[in-house]
């Protein structure tokens, strides 16, 4: 069904206007939607503002770049209610639609009450429902589907149906028709089988747009099949249906930087949240990217991060830039304080080795990362901090809320090594423990995430700024010394 052609109908400041994807199940074509239609809806003048929910990474990434706009996730695990409500009223400002992306299928989740679930984000956030529904093999059967999606919880605004991996235009009437006769709710949109519109995917997931090769054209195809096969018009209605946030937008107030913290963003290494960059800013540490395999010197900092990637698809120009490793090296061995997850640890370790391949890495781990076939980690963590961090990690007694989802694992971990966490749920480095540290290093396989409930970054930051007082005055002890001798 060919889009609507009209101008964009902007919200402005009246209702701003927001809308769930979500699926029946996982791969039916969630990403490809979501991102087509920011980018299509981008098109026609309107400020795309994407969410993901859930810890995800890739999945932003994607929608960032269509979009134009960084994507925020909204992650039951690691947030209360409360703050998913404020954060989404908060980056919804000054946007005119709001896209937020599911993950799995629609009622999916580990409550089995469904507290967590993808229906429980879309009704806490007001917004409805349209289902991408991948209708391979099937024609009548969509219509149960559908019934049995709308019943299980009628509180659910299942307000839209996009069609996905359709086979051919008999195959789509027939299931228009089909849907039309025993449910109310509509067909918005029809997107053919097309092998070469979804994004490619490999060991962990979805590729990055760092690691695809003309990525603003992968986004524009996508754009063009939304646009072509989905009615923008009535998609824009029913978000249009949708009330304007309610809660009170939080928004930190800015600390003038007096701290610059090295953060490593290249094709290797890109997992990270953007709300906390933003908690960086935020407690006075700014910002400064610089890419693993390029440059040959850390910028000039007072702390450094290495977050999650793919650094084993990396490991030769990683391991060809020694100048670099060496400099991490000395820095971390000189006390610079350093906080490293999942492709971060992997990186900081002796060697990392995948598909019978090794390749040397820094070496400020005392350990050998090793590429498994099956995933060694995967899924929600919860930690219990021992205390022998260089840092708080946690409030006292505080448990931390993470994820983990790595194929790696270490080898010749030293026996006397210090862990900065116990794993109360979760695999970690080794099933019981997790946080490498060394020094002022923690680098463990944990994925951290800055919220109410465990603002890691303050603490980091807070722990960055007494190292430099701390080097200063020594500093200046010693100057004042050779002065007097």
């Amino acid at each position: 069904m060919p889009a609507g052609g009209g101008q964009s109908r902007c919200s402005g400041k009246g209702n701003v206007a927001h809308i769930y994807l979500s699926a029946a199940h996982m791969s039916s074509g969630k990403t490809l939607v979501s991102v087509g239609l920011a980018a299509a809806l981008g098109r026609r003048g309107m400020a795309v503002q994407p969410f993901k929910k859930g810890p995800d990474y890739i999945d932003p990434m994607w929608l960032s770049r269509a979009a134009g706009r960084p994507c925020y996730n909204l992650d039951f695990n690691t947030m209360d209610a409360d703050e998913i409500r404020s954060l989404f009223a908060a980056k919804m400002d000054g946007a005119d639609i709001g896209l937020i992306e599911g993950n799995k299928g629609l009622y999916d989740g580990l409550d089995v009450e469904g507290g967590d679930c993808n229906a429980a984000l879309a009704k806490l956030t007001e917004s409805p429902v349209v289902l991408v529904l991948n209708v391979e093999g099937i024609t009548r059967g969509a219509a149960p589907l559908v019934l049995g999606y709308q019943q299980f919880d009628p509180d659910v605004n299942i307000a839209g149906v996009i069609l996905n991996s359709v086979v051919s235009t008999r195959q789509e009437e027939k299931v228009r028709a089909v849907l039309a006769h025993y449910t109310d709710v509509p067909v918005i949109g029809a997107v053919g089988r097309d092998p070469s519109l979804c994004i490619a995917e490999r060991h962990l997931g979805l590729t990055t747009p760092g690691d695809t090769d003309h990525r603003d054209r992968q986004v524009a195809r996508q754009a063009d099949a939304i646009a072509a096969g989905v009615d923008l018009d009535t998609l824009i209605a029913i978000a249009e249906t949708a009330p304007t946030p309610l809660a009170t937008p939080v928004v930190p107030a800015l600390t003038r930087p007096d701290l610059t913290v090295a953060i490593a963003r290249d094709a290797a290494f890109g997992f990270y949240y953007q709300d906390d960059l933003e908690a960086f800013a935020a407690a006075g540490a700014k910002p400064v990217f610089f890419d693993t395999m390029r440059d040959t010197v850390l910028p000039p900092c007072d702390g450094l991060f290495i977050g999650g990637g793919f650094p084993e698809t990396h490991m030769a120009e990683l391991e060809d830039n020694h100048r670099l490793r060496c400099h991490i090296a000395r820095a971390i061995a000189n006390g610079l304080p350093t906080y490293a997850e999942c492709g971060g640890l992997m990186y900081l370790c002796r060697t990392l080795t995948w598909h019978g391949a090794r390749h040397t890495m820094v070496g400020a781990v005392a350990a050998d990362a090793v590429m498994h076939e099956r995933p060694q980690g995967r899924g929600l963590v919860r930690l219990e901090p021992t205390g022998a961090a260089p840092w708080p990690l946690a409030e006292e007694g505080a448990p931390m809320r993470a994820h983990e989802f790595h194929y790696a694992g270490l080898e010749n971990v030293g026996r006397d090594t210090v862990f900065a966490c116990r794993v109360a749920r979760g695999h970690g480095i080794d099933g019981a423990n997790d946080g490498i540290v060394r020094g002022n290093l923690v680098a463990g396989f944990s994925h951290l995430r800055s919220t109410a409930a465990n603002r890691w970054v303050e603490r980091f930051v807070a722990f960055m700024r007494a190292c430099k007082d701390a080097r200063q005055s020594a500093e200046a002890a010693e100057a004042v010394e050779e002065i007097a001798s």
